[in-house]
Protein backbone atom coordinates (compact mmCIF):
# COMPACT_ATOMS: atom_id res chain seq x y z
CA UNK A 1 0.00 0.00 0.00
CA UNK A 2 1.18 3.48 -0.84
CA UNK A 3 1.84 5.87 1.97
CA UNK A 4 -1.12 7.95 2.95
CA UNK A 5 -0.89 11.47 1.52
CA UNK A 6 -1.31 14.74 3.34
CA UNK A 7 -4.28 15.37 1.07
CA UNK A 8 -5.99 12.24 2.42
CA UNK A 9 -5.22 13.26 5.98
CA UNK A 10 -6.66 16.67 5.25
CA UNK A 11 -9.80 15.11 3.80
CA UNK A 12 -10.23 12.91 6.87
CA UNK A 13 -9.83 15.98 9.07
CA UNK A 14 -12.33 17.92 6.96
CA UNK A 15 -14.83 15.08 7.20
CA UNK A 16 -14.42 14.96 10.97
CA UNK A 17 -15.01 18.71 11.21
CA UNK A 18 -18.11 18.47 9.00
CA UNK A 19 -19.55 15.71 11.17
CA UNK A 20 -18.78 17.57 14.40
CA UNK A 21 -20.31 20.79 13.08
CA UNK A 22 -23.51 19.10 11.92
CA UNK A 23 -23.72 17.14 15.18
CA UNK A 24 -23.61 20.42 17.11
CA UNK A 25 -26.09 22.29 14.89
CA UNK A 26 -28.56 19.38 14.76
CA UNK A 27 -28.37 18.68 18.51
CA UNK A 28 -26.78 15.31 17.88
CA UNK A 29 -29.36 14.06 15.35
CA UNK A 30 -26.73 13.89 12.60
CA UNK A 31 -24.66 11.29 14.47
CA UNK A 32 -27.54 9.01 15.43
CA UNK A 33 -27.25 5.44 14.08
CA UNK A 34 -30.45 5.87 12.06
CA UNK A 35 -29.25 9.00 10.27
CA UNK A 36 -25.77 7.62 9.57
CA UNK A 37 -27.30 4.43 8.16
CA UNK A 38 -29.56 6.45 5.86
CA UNK A 39 -26.63 8.72 4.94
CA UNK A 40 -24.50 5.72 3.98
CA UNK A 41 -27.31 4.27 1.85
CA UNK A 42 -27.71 7.63 0.13
CA UNK A 43 -23.95 7.86 -0.45
CA UNK A 44 -23.66 4.34 -1.89
CA UNK A 45 -24.94 5.23 -5.37
CA UNK A 46 -22.50 8.12 -5.86
CA UNK A 47 -19.68 6.04 -4.37
CA UNK A 48 -20.38 3.16 -6.77
CA UNK A 49 -20.33 5.51 -9.76
CA UNK A 50 -17.15 7.24 -8.62
CA UNK A 51 -15.19 3.96 -8.48
CA UNK A 52 -15.47 3.75 -12.26
CA UNK A 53 -14.95 7.47 -12.71
CA UNK A 54 -11.57 7.19 -10.96
CA UNK A 55 -10.31 4.72 -13.57
CA UNK A 56 -11.58 6.90 -16.42
CA UNK A 57 -9.96 10.07 -15.09
CA UNK A 58 -6.73 8.31 -14.11
CA UNK A 59 -6.36 7.25 -17.75
CA UNK A 60 -6.66 10.89 -18.82
CA UNK A 61 -10.28 10.69 -20.01
CA UNK A 62 -13.64 12.03 -18.81
CA UNK A 63 -17.19 10.66 -18.87
CA UNK A 64 -20.12 13.05 -18.64
CA UNK A 65 -22.73 10.42 -19.47
CA UNK A 66 -22.54 8.50 -16.18
CA UNK A 67 -25.83 9.82 -14.79
CA UNK A 68 -27.84 9.40 -17.98
CA UNK A 69 -26.50 5.87 -18.51
CA UNK A 70 -27.36 5.04 -14.89
CA UNK A 71 -30.90 6.35 -15.34
CA UNK A 72 -31.33 4.54 -18.65
CA UNK A 73 -30.06 1.20 -17.35
CA UNK A 74 -32.05 1.48 -14.13
CA UNK A 75 -35.20 2.07 -16.18
CA UNK A 76 -34.29 -0.84 -18.47
CA UNK A 77 -33.99 -3.16 -15.47
CA UNK A 78 -37.31 -1.97 -14.04
CA UNK A 79 -39.05 -2.36 -17.41
CA UNK A 80 -37.51 -5.80 -17.82
CA UNK A 81 -39.26 -6.88 -14.63
CA UNK A 82 -42.59 -5.15 -15.21
CA UNK A 83 -43.16 -5.17 -18.97
CA UNK A 84 -41.06 -8.07 -20.24
CA UNK A 85 -41.84 -10.39 -17.35
CA UNK A 86 -38.20 -11.14 -16.60
CA UNK A 87 -36.99 -12.17 -13.18
CA UNK A 88 -34.89 -9.79 -11.13
CA UNK A 89 -31.56 -11.44 -12.01
CA UNK A 90 -32.18 -11.53 -15.82
CA UNK A 91 -33.40 -7.92 -15.74
CA UNK A 92 -30.24 -6.83 -13.92
CA UNK A 93 -28.08 -8.75 -16.40
CA UNK A 94 -29.92 -7.07 -19.27
CA UNK A 95 -29.25 -3.63 -17.77
CA UNK A 96 -25.55 -4.36 -17.19
CA UNK A 97 -25.15 -5.62 -20.76
CA UNK A 98 -26.83 -2.44 -21.99
CA UNK A 99 -24.39 -0.36 -19.94
CA UNK A 100 -21.46 -2.37 -21.32
CA UNK A 101 -22.66 -1.83 -24.89
CA UNK A 102 -22.99 1.92 -24.30
CA UNK A 103 -19.53 2.13 -22.73
CA UNK A 104 -18.02 0.03 -25.52
CA UNK A 105 -19.48 2.27 -28.23
CA UNK A 106 -18.20 5.40 -26.52
CA UNK A 107 -14.78 3.84 -25.98
CA UNK A 108 -14.52 2.96 -29.68
CA UNK A 109 -15.43 6.52 -30.64
CA UNK A 110 -12.71 7.88 -28.36
CA UNK A 111 -9.94 5.33 -28.95
CA UNK A 112 -10.44 4.34 -32.60
CA UNK A 113 -11.93 7.47 -34.16
CA UNK A 114 -10.10 10.03 -32.03
CA UNK A 115 -13.19 11.98 -30.97
CA UNK A 116 -12.51 13.89 -27.71
CA UNK A 117 -14.12 12.09 -24.76
CA UNK A 118 -15.73 15.33 -23.61
CA UNK A 119 -17.69 15.55 -26.87
CA UNK A 120 -18.50 11.83 -27.07
CA UNK A 121 -19.84 11.59 -23.54
CA UNK A 122 -21.58 14.98 -23.62
CA UNK A 123 -23.41 13.90 -26.75
CA UNK A 124 -24.09 10.55 -25.13
CA UNK A 125 -25.53 12.26 -22.07
CA UNK A 126 -28.08 14.11 -24.23
CA UNK A 127 -28.88 11.05 -26.34
CA UNK A 128 -29.46 8.76 -23.37
CA UNK A 129 -31.55 11.35 -21.58
CA UNK A 130 -33.78 11.54 -24.64
CA UNK A 131 -34.04 7.74 -24.89
CA UNK A 132 -34.88 7.53 -21.18
CA UNK A 133 -37.66 10.08 -21.59
CA UNK A 134 -39.00 8.16 -24.57
CA UNK A 135 -38.91 4.86 -22.68
CA UNK A 136 -40.72 6.13 -19.60
CA UNK A 137 -43.03 8.64 -21.37
CA UNK A 138 -42.56 10.79 -18.28
CA UNK A 139 -44.27 8.15 -16.10
CA UNK A 140 -42.56 6.46 -13.15
CA UNK A 141 -42.04 2.71 -13.47
CA UNK A 142 -42.35 0.83 -10.19
CA UNK A 143 -40.43 -2.49 -10.14
CA UNK A 144 -41.48 -5.48 -7.98
CA UNK A 145 -40.57 -5.84 -4.32
CA UNK A 146 -37.77 -8.31 -5.06
CA UNK A 147 -36.05 -5.62 -7.12
CA UNK A 148 -36.61 -2.91 -4.51
CA UNK A 149 -34.81 -4.96 -1.86
CA UNK A 150 -31.53 -4.27 -3.67
CA UNK A 151 -31.67 -0.63 -2.61
CA UNK A 152 -33.73 -0.82 0.58
CA UNK A 153 -32.78 -4.04 2.35
CA UNK A 154 -30.70 -4.20 5.54
CA UNK A 155 -28.51 -7.18 6.37
CA UNK A 156 -29.21 -9.08 9.58
CA UNK A 157 -27.21 -8.11 12.63
CA UNK A 158 -25.22 -11.39 12.69
CA UNK A 159 -24.34 -10.87 9.01
CA UNK A 160 -23.28 -7.30 9.76
CA UNK A 161 -21.02 -8.57 12.53
CA UNK A 162 -19.59 -11.19 10.19
CA UNK A 163 -18.70 -8.59 7.57
CA UNK A 164 -17.13 -6.37 10.23
CA UNK A 165 -15.00 -9.24 11.53
CA UNK A 166 -13.86 -10.14 8.01
CA UNK A 167 -12.91 -6.50 7.39
CA UNK A 168 -11.06 -6.35 10.69
CA UNK A 169 -9.15 -9.58 9.99
CA UNK A 170 -8.16 -8.44 6.49
CA UNK A 171 -7.00 -5.05 7.80
CA UNK A 172 -4.88 -6.65 10.51
CA UNK A 173 -3.38 -9.00 7.93
CA UNK A 174 -2.44 -6.01 5.74
CA UNK A 175 -1.06 -4.21 8.82
CA UNK A 176 1.79 -6.72 8.96
CA UNK A 177 3.51 -4.61 6.32
CA UNK A 178 5.45 -1.62 7.58
CA UNK A 179 4.14 0.75 4.91
CA UNK A 180 0.82 2.23 6.07
CA UNK A 181 0.61 -0.05 9.10
CA UNK A 182 -1.12 2.43 11.39
CA UNK A 183 -3.75 3.15 8.71
CA UNK A 184 -4.67 -0.53 8.42
CA UNK A 185 -4.87 -0.83 12.21
CA UNK A 186 -7.27 2.12 12.18
CA UNK A 187 -9.25 0.40 9.41
CA UNK A 188 -9.50 -2.74 11.57
CA UNK A 189 -10.87 -0.73 14.47
CA UNK A 190 -13.19 1.11 12.10
CA UNK A 191 -14.63 -2.18 10.78
CA UNK A 192 -15.72 -3.17 14.28
CA UNK A 193 -16.95 0.34 15.06
CA UNK A 194 -19.05 0.47 11.88
CA UNK A 195 -20.59 -2.91 12.71
CA UNK A 196 -21.58 -1.62 16.14
CA UNK A 197 -23.00 1.56 14.61
CA UNK A 198 -25.13 -0.17 11.96
CA UNK A 199 -26.35 -2.84 14.37
CA UNK A 200 -27.57 -0.07 16.65
CA UNK A 201 -30.16 0.60 13.92
CA UNK A 202 -31.20 -2.21 11.55
CA UNK A 203 -27.90 -3.63 10.30
CA UNK A 204 -25.72 -2.88 7.30
CA UNK A 205 -27.66 -1.47 4.31
CA UNK A 206 -27.34 -3.78 1.30
CA UNK A 207 -26.33 -0.90 -1.05
CA UNK A 208 -23.38 -0.17 1.25
CA UNK A 209 -22.24 -3.79 1.05
CA UNK A 210 -22.48 -3.68 -2.76
CA UNK A 211 -20.50 -0.45 -2.78
CA UNK A 212 -17.77 -1.92 -0.56
CA UNK A 213 -17.47 -5.02 -2.74
CA UNK A 214 -17.24 -2.89 -5.89
CA UNK A 215 -14.71 -0.50 -4.34
CA UNK A 216 -12.55 -3.42 -3.15
CA UNK A 217 -12.61 -4.99 -6.61
CA UNK A 218 -11.64 -1.71 -8.28
CA UNK A 219 -8.93 -1.03 -5.69
CA UNK A 220 -7.36 -4.39 -6.56
CA UNK A 221 -7.80 -3.73 -10.27
CA UNK A 222 -6.28 -0.24 -10.10
CA UNK A 223 -3.35 -0.83 -7.78
CA UNK A 224 -2.52 -4.52 -8.01
CA UNK A 225 -2.87 -5.50 -11.68
CA UNK A 226 -0.97 -4.72 -14.87
CA UNK A 227 -4.17 -3.30 -16.36
CA UNK A 228 -4.43 -0.72 -13.58
CA UNK A 229 -0.77 0.25 -13.80
CA UNK A 230 -1.15 0.75 -17.53
CA UNK A 231 -4.08 3.10 -16.98
CA UNK A 232 -1.93 5.22 -14.66
CA UNK A 233 0.84 5.19 -17.26
CA UNK A 234 -1.53 6.32 -20.03
CA UNK A 235 -2.86 9.18 -17.94
CA UNK A 236 0.54 10.18 -16.59
CA UNK A 237 2.45 10.22 -19.89
CA UNK A 238 0.66 8.88 -22.94
CA UNK A 239 3.68 9.06 -25.23
CA UNK A 240 5.86 7.17 -22.79
CA UNK A 241 3.13 4.55 -22.38
CA UNK A 242 2.94 4.14 -26.15
CA UNK A 243 6.69 3.63 -26.52
CA UNK A 244 6.60 1.20 -23.60
CA UNK A 245 4.24 -0.99 -25.61
CA UNK A 246 1.00 -0.30 -23.74
CA UNK A 247 -2.01 -1.05 -26.02
CA UNK A 248 -3.57 2.35 -25.43
CA UNK A 249 -6.64 2.00 -27.65
CA UNK A 250 -7.64 -1.36 -26.16
CA UNK A 251 -7.15 -0.11 -22.61
CA UNK A 252 -9.29 2.97 -23.23
CA UNK A 253 -12.06 0.91 -24.82
CA UNK A 254 -11.92 -1.43 -21.83
CA UNK A 255 -12.08 1.36 -19.26
CA UNK A 256 -15.12 2.97 -20.94
CA UNK A 257 -16.82 -0.44 -21.12
CA UNK A 258 -16.16 -0.96 -17.41
CA UNK A 259 -17.53 2.52 -16.73
CA UNK A 260 -20.72 1.59 -18.59
CA UNK A 261 -21.16 -1.51 -16.42
CA UNK A 262 -20.54 0.49 -13.25
CA UNK A 263 -23.03 3.15 -14.33
CA UNK A 264 -25.61 0.41 -14.90
CA UNK A 265 -25.03 -1.04 -11.42
CA UNK A 266 -25.33 2.41 -9.86
CA UNK A 267 -28.55 3.01 -11.79
CA UNK A 268 -30.02 -0.30 -10.63
CA UNK A 269 -29.27 0.51 -6.98
CA UNK A 270 -30.59 4.06 -7.43
CA UNK A 271 -33.86 2.83 -8.95
CA UNK A 272 -34.29 0.27 -6.18
CA UNK A 273 -33.51 2.81 -3.47
CA UNK A 274 -35.95 5.49 -4.60
CA UNK A 275 -38.57 2.86 -5.46
CA UNK A 276 -39.18 3.71 -9.12
CA UNK A 277 -37.53 4.55 -12.44
CA UNK A 278 -38.28 8.04 -13.72
CA UNK A 279 -37.28 10.27 -16.61
CA UNK A 280 -34.97 12.38 -14.43
CA UNK A 281 -33.22 9.47 -12.69
CA UNK A 282 -29.46 9.88 -12.44
CA UNK A 283 -29.59 13.61 -13.17
CA UNK A 284 -26.36 15.29 -11.96
CA UNK A 285 -24.95 11.93 -10.81
CA UNK A 286 -21.98 12.33 -13.15
CA UNK A 287 -21.05 15.67 -11.61
CA UNK A 288 -21.34 14.31 -8.07
CA UNK A 289 -19.21 11.30 -9.02
CA UNK A 290 -16.54 13.44 -10.70
CA UNK A 291 -16.54 15.88 -7.78
CA UNK A 292 -16.19 13.01 -5.29
CA UNK A 293 -13.24 11.60 -7.23
CA UNK A 294 -11.49 14.98 -7.46
CA UNK A 295 -12.15 15.85 -3.82
CA UNK A 296 -10.75 12.42 -2.92
CA UNK A 297 -7.43 13.18 -4.64
CA UNK A 298 -7.95 12.16 -8.28
CA UNK A 299 -6.25 14.58 -10.66
CA UNK A 300 -8.31 15.76 -13.63
CA UNK A 301 -5.04 15.84 -15.60
CA UNK A 302 -4.77 12.07 -15.27
CA UNK A 303 -2.18 9.71 -13.84
CA UNK A 304 -3.10 10.11 -10.17
CA UNK A 305 -6.03 8.97 -8.08
CA UNK A 306 -7.17 6.28 -5.67
CA UNK A 307 -10.46 4.44 -5.32
CA UNK A 308 -10.68 4.70 -1.52
CA UNK A 309 -9.91 8.42 -1.69
CA UNK A 310 -12.88 8.81 -4.03
CA UNK A 311 -15.09 6.88 -1.59
CA UNK A 312 -13.99 9.34 1.08
CA UNK A 313 -14.87 12.20 -1.25
CA UNK A 314 -18.32 10.71 -1.84
CA UNK A 315 -18.79 10.49 1.93
CA UNK A 316 -17.96 14.18 2.28
CA UNK A 317 -20.44 15.11 -0.47
CA UNK A 318 -23.22 12.98 1.02
CA UNK A 319 -22.53 14.34 4.51
CA UNK A 320 -22.96 17.90 3.25
CA UNK A 321 -26.25 17.03 1.54
CA UNK A 322 -27.57 15.15 4.54
CA UNK A 323 -26.50 17.71 7.12
CA UNK A 324 -27.91 20.66 5.21
CA UNK A 325 -31.18 18.78 4.72
CA UNK A 326 -31.43 18.19 8.47
CA UNK A 327 -30.89 21.91 9.01
CA UNK A 328 -33.59 22.74 6.43
CA UNK A 329 -31.07 24.80 4.51
CA UNK A 330 -32.31 26.45 1.34
CA UNK A 331 -31.83 24.04 -1.57
CA UNK A 332 -29.68 26.45 -3.59
CA UNK A 333 -26.90 26.33 -0.99
CA UNK A 334 -26.08 22.68 -1.66
CA UNK A 335 -24.76 23.08 -5.24
CA UNK A 336 -23.03 26.33 -4.27
CA UNK A 337 -21.08 24.70 -1.45
CA UNK A 338 -20.26 21.55 -3.42
CA UNK A 339 -19.13 23.63 -6.40
CA UNK A 340 -16.89 25.76 -4.20
CA UNK A 341 -15.33 22.63 -2.66
CA UNK A 342 -14.70 21.18 -6.13
CA UNK A 343 -12.98 24.34 -7.37
CA UNK A 344 -10.85 24.43 -4.23
CA UNK A 345 -9.85 20.77 -4.71
CA UNK A 346 -8.83 21.29 -8.35
CA UNK A 347 -6.91 24.46 -7.43
CA UNK A 348 -5.03 22.60 -4.71
CA UNK A 349 -4.20 19.79 -7.15
CA UNK A 350 -2.83 22.21 -9.73
CA UNK A 351 -0.70 23.99 -7.16
CA UNK A 352 0.64 20.63 -5.95
CA UNK A 353 1.63 19.68 -9.51
CA UNK A 354 3.37 23.02 -10.02
CA UNK A 355 5.39 22.52 -6.83
CA UNK A 356 6.29 19.00 -7.93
Amino acid sequence: MKKISWQTLGMLGALALVWIAFAIFTDGVFLTPRNLALLSRQMAVTAMATTGVVLVIVSGQIDLSVGSVAGLCGAAAAMGCTRLGLGVAPAILLAVLLGAAVGLSQGVMVARFGVPPFIVTLGGMLIFQGILLGMTKGVSIVPPDGFLRIGQEFLSKPATWGIGIVGCAFSLWRARRKDGRWLWVAAAAGSIGISILFNAYQGLPLPVLLMLLLATAFWILAEHTAFGRQLYAIGGNRDAAFYAGVPIARRLIAVFTIMGCVSALAGIVLTARVGAASSDAGKMLELDAIAAAVIGGTSLLGGRGRVWGAILGATVMASLDNGMSLLNTEAYWQPIIKGAILVAAVTADLRWRIRK
